[in-house]
């Protein structure tokens, strides 16, 4: 087994982060963590629920309302066990439905109710503004851009990492 420079695993000294990369790395951690939090906090708070299923119905909704659900899985980057208990309590709270595809009738495909649609159409605006307060109006455009292009890269060397995984 080898490590990605080629050397054999575990006989090359770790490339530790230097200070500067730290404190990057952990204030990374850091805003990831609460912006994800304060987030959900605000769709629960106004809406009932979370910041997954809020994914899930603009997932659907950028799709014409309805996904097979191993596509909707990869698209969120979800385990499709994970994804399964999401959207059977959505379909508790008559967000989505689950039905056979019409074009193999093996697979099952999720579909916005609509009341799903309603629930989008309303947290929306709420969500959009939550997204611009804690994260793109604190950056200029050009920062912004920065964020973009280094969470692409590392996107995009993780699906490569995963060839069964299709997320954009």
């Amino acid at each position: 087994m080898t490590d990605r420079e080629g050397a054999p695993a575990g006989s090359a000294e770790p490339r530790w982060l230097d200070a500067e990369q730290q404190r990057t790395w952990r204030a990374f951690l850091l805003a990831t963590t609460l912006l994800d939090d304060r987030l959900d906090d605000d769709l629960r708070r106004h809406f009932g629920m979370g910041l997954v299923e809020y994914e899930v119905l603009v997932r659907l909704s950028e799709s014409d309302g309805q996904l097979r659900m191993a596509k909707l899985a990869d698209s969120l980057a979800h385990s499709r066990s994970r994804l399964t208990h999401t959207v059977a309590r959505m379909e508790r709270d008559g967000l989505v439905e689950r039905c056979e595809s019409a074009e193999d009738r093996r697979g099952v495909v999720a579909r916005l109710t609509e009341s799903g649609w309603q629930r989008l159409r309303e947290a929306a605006p709420v969500h959009v503004a939550g997204v611009r307060e804690y994260l793109v109006d604190l950056a200029s455009p050009e920062d912004f851009a920065a964020v973009r292009r280094v969470m692409d890269a590392v996107a995009d060397r993780l699906i490569g990492d995963h060839p069964d995984r299709e997320l954009r």
